[in-house]
């Protein structure tokens, strides 16, 4: 625990201007992020007695070993730079609203040349429209079904579309009308553009003037006694009205607004937003947060809206946002919101009125979402409490591991080799600190081997970062590392032997051995920031037995590093096993701490295998081309475009390469030589004919 008084800023350091300031911790890891009119009144108020302060800000000064801020010229720019800061170091004392599950969306890629309808999850991409959020899935494709008959867009995946499009008959909703059939050219790309900007346009809320000219068009055919026409409009009309009646009507002018209710306590707090457009209710979605910082409703909402609006742009942003409570600097956060939109935003509180009302029925939502997610989460802390209590009281540890790391080999029969590197914080999966290795001190299938490669790695990367950021000084004060060494050490994957008088408790010799040292460079950040591997963890699980413990102990004791416990869960019997002992721990079947082992050991072999299945496929996937040094994917695909095959680029003259755009004399000349090294494939025979199958454009025979 740091005394805040040890890194407070001296006197008349602090400037009085609008910024931004990060505390923090001994890693160098940032913990708080915040924003500020006036840096120098704001920071003040962290370096008071701590009695005077909020329990969470006093633990947090406690916490931090540093402070630092960045001078902006406005509040609205405090308010982005705060946002981008909590999003990319997503520090531990700052409110992060997140979702409880993966909002579905209707979207409609209009970025393609025949736009398409489906459901999309995940972040949004460029050029796509996007309609929701929605509770399910399943609510979209009822909605999209009674909308098709009217604007009957395409919905299949690209692959079917290209298969249509190759046999010259539609699929199935191109037979009963749901479909336009582009793939079959019975619509030109124009036309069927216009429809899906028209499911567009009905989707964003421009419903009534659409179904006026349905109306009218449906009489005109009745007077004119086309009577199927009239009935197939009517029918349209039907449809149309139908799934307007799926979002319930709440005002009846054509408002756009978003309303935002949140519900609190002591511990956590619950945010509900209702998404309204064309005076409908078009989605909701809703997030729960631990109250980490001492902030008041005031600053959820601030939280809230950054969360939500932090990456919108255009119409994703409405006219109107309405709240429970004012942010501290309301003009500034509606001035973000405004250069978010790219228009005027009016942010404030609903007093009377149809809108007070929906937002009181927001706020109960938000409500019984706190109650549901209480109840979940009071059986979900105490589980993963005793989970921990009873992993650190099985193997002797002073406290329970609040950071577990976990490491796992994978392999095809000794070819790509790899390795993973899973982390468990508090019992749960922090996926951004996950890791991937290829192993590359040898080749073939040694999985001990390969256990110490990884592990001395990972815990090299972790002294030289110590180093970097000067937790210890050498005999001249100087950290060690920070001449910028040049040496680069051994091969990847050897380990240096320890160095005389390596100090215990994880700290190391005053000389690093260069393999650390020489790493520190490759790890340094401009603003000082540690990229990867910076902190320990209280307990390594390896995937395997004695041989795989022992590995990982050794690599450990190597770099003198003895205070990070080490255990590895064997499969066979889900036997725990821990160093220089002949008999593994065996935890009861129904304990929960073997339970949280499983899921860590079972994160670390998916992680591990799904990598090395990525490397297999594109391995198995490399042509020639791939060879070629230098040449990226853009030129591969202009190469191949340009001379229809392989086969046929093979046969090119260097000068015709050099008129490939892109291509300059000496890649041509590469390509050429590499082409010519590589023996061409035998040509594939069709066994039924005999026929021999000659390379089509991508390189494969036909």
């Amino acid at each position: 625990m740091a005394d805040p008084s040890s890194y407070r800023p001296k006197p008349g350091q602090i400037p009085d201007s609008p910024g931004v300031y990060k505390f923090r911790d001994e890693h160098r890891r940032v913990i708080y992020v915040g924003k500020a009119k006036s840096l120098r009144a704001r920071l003040a108020n962290y370096f008071q007695p701590l009695t005077s302060l909020h329990p969470r800000t006093a633990t947090m000064v406690t916490t931090a070993a540093s402070v630092e801020w960045t001078v902006v010229a406005t509040e609205v720019e405090a308010l982005q730079l705060e946002y981008s800061w909590i999003k990319e170091f997503d520090p531990r004392f700052n409110v992060k609203y997140r979702d409880d599950k993966s909002y579905p969306y209707l979207a409609v890629t209009m970025n393609e040349q025949f736009p398409r309808v489906q459901v999309m999850r995940g972040a949004k991409k460029k050029g796509v429209r996007y309609f929701g959020p929605y509770g399910h899935a399943w609510a979209i494709r009822e909605t999209v079904d009674l909308m098709l008959r009217v604007f009957p867009v395409r919905t299949c995946s690209a692959g079917v579309f290209k298969r249509s499009a190759q046999i010259g008959r539609p699929c199935l909703l191109g037979y009963i009308g749901k479909c336009a059939a582009p793939c079959v050219a019975r619509v030109t790309p124009e036309e069927h553009r216009e429809l899906a900007e028209d499911f567009c346009d009905f989707m964003a809320g421009r419903t009534g003037a659409y179904l006026r000219r349905v109306e009218q068009r449906m009489m005109e055919a009745a007077e004119d006694m086309e009577y199927e026409r009239a009935a197939r409009l009517r029918d349209d009309l039907g449809a149309l009205r139908k799934a307007l009646e799926k979002n319930a009507i709440v005002f009846n002018d054509a408002t756009d607004a978003d309303l935002v209710a949140l519900a609190e306590d002591e511990l956590e707090a619950a945010v509900q937003i209702f998404h309204v457009r064309g005076g409908r209710v078009r989605g909701q979605r809703g997030w729960v947060t631990d109250k980490v910082e001492a902030v008041d409703t005031a600053g959820l909402v601030e939280h809230a809206l950054q969360q939500l609006y932090g990456e919108e742009t255009g119409d994703s942003v409405p006219k109107e946002v309405l709240v429970p409570a004012l942010p501290e600097d309301a003009d500034a956060v509606g001035r973000w919101l405004a250069s978010r939109r790219g228009s005027a935003v009016s942010l404030r509180i609903p007093q009377r009125g149809d809108k007070k009302a929906l937002m009181e029925t927001v706020a109960r939502n938000a409500q019984q979402a706190l109650t549901l997610h209480k109840t979940k989460r009071a059986s979900d802390l105490t589980t993963r409490s005793r989970a921990l209590e009873e992993i650190a009281a099985a193997l002797d540890l002073d406290s329970a591991p609040l950071r577990i790391e976990c490491f796992d080999i994978s392999h095809l029969q000794g070819d790509d080799v790899v390795a993973s590197m899973v982390v468990f914080e508090d019992g749960l999966a922090r996926k951004s600190e996950y890791r991937r290795f290829q192993i590359k001190g040898f080749e073939g299938q040694d999985d001990v081997r390969s256990m110490h490669e990884v592990i001395s790695r990972r815990f090299k990367r972790y002294l030289a970062e110590k180093a970097r950021t000067g937790e210890w000084a050498d005999e001249e004060g100087e950290g060690p590392g920070r001449d910028g060494a040049q040496a680069l050490g051994p091969e990847p994957g050897a380990v240096p032997a320890a160095a005389p008088g390596a100090a215990a408790s994880g700290t190391v010799p005053d000389t690093l051995p260069a393999a650390v040292s020489g790493e520190v460079s490759a790890l340094q950040d401009e603003d000082g920031r540690p990229k990867r591997f910076a902190y320990p963890p209280q307990l390594l699980v390896v995937d395997g037995g004695q041989p795989q413990v022992a590995a990982a102990k050794r690599a450990l004791d190597e770099l003198g590093i003895d205070d990070i416990a080490v255990c590895g869960l064997a499969k066979r019997l889900e036997e725990v096993w821990v160093p220089e002992e002949d008999d593994p721990v065996v935890l009861p079947r129904s304990s929960e701490g073997l339970y949280l082992l499983q899921r860590v050991r079972d994160e670390a072999h998916r992680f591990a295998i799904t990598y090395q299945r990525a490397k297999r496929t594109k391995r198995f996937k490399a042509g020639p081309l791939d060879a070629v040094s230098g040449l990226g994917d853009t030129r591969k695909q202009a190469l191949i475009k340009h001379f229809g095959s392989v086969k046929k680029l093979r046969s090119a003259t260097i000068e015709e390469i050099c008129e490939v755009p892109g291509i300059g004399r000496k890649t041509a000349e590469t390509v050429a030589a590499a082409l010519a090294e590589a023996a061409p494939a035998a040509p594939a025979v069709n066994t039924a004919t005999g026929e021999i199958m000659e390379e089509d454009d991508g390189g494969s025979t036909r």
